[in-house]
């Protein structure tokens, strides 16, 4: 193989490795929260708990962060028990911690102590082959701006539609 070869080979290889694999998304959060900042953080997991989510085995609907002790911890987040796990699996709805830097650990505690704010789980992911968490800073919206945010998506959906009509017929 020439050296150039080889080259785009590895390059193949490191960008392969850094390929995201989405395992869980919490849809639900968008609807239910206006987003003000996210933050992505690495997750303590035991082995059972990083097999079942290779499998793709995850849900973030009722999951939630606090900081607590200058540590942030990721509640409710349920990771079903690993098949050909024995004795030594997991609990499926454990505290988990969190690994994020002080500076954004701060930067969290400040933002978070207004009132009406919350840490939630957006998305769970494998990156460079380690478990990822994707935390939103998010202020629960009422029922009014709900409708609001559907009103507004058709009305978007519907000019999008009258614009590739228009497109589409013959002059």
């Amino acid at each position: 193989m020439t050296p150039a070869g080889a080259k785009a080979v590895a390059s193949k290889a490191v960008a392969s490795r850094q390929q995201s694999t989405v395992i869980a998304r919490n849809r639900r959060a968008r609807h239910d929260y206006h987003l003000e900042d996210t933050v992505e953080g690495g997750l303590v997991l035991t082995g059972t708990e990083v097999k079942s989510l290779r499998e793709g085995r995850a849900s973030l609907v009722d999951g939630f962060a606090q900081i607590k002790d200058a540590e942030a911890w990721l509640y409710n987040v349920h990771i079903p028990e690993y098949n050909q796990g024995t004795w030594n699996n997991h609990a499926p709805r454990r505290m988990r911690k969190l690994l994020l830097h002080r500076q954004e650990i701060q930067k969290l505690i400040g933002k978070s102590k207004e009132s009406g704010l919350t840490l939630i789980p957006l998305a769970l992911y494998f990156k460079d082959g380690k478990a990822k968490v994707e935390i939103g800073l998010a202020r629960g919206k009422k029922d009014y701006d709900k409708r609001q945010t559907l009103l507004e998506k058709q009305m978007k959906r519907e000019a999008e539609r009258e614009i590739s009509a228009h497109r589409r017929r013959p002059r």
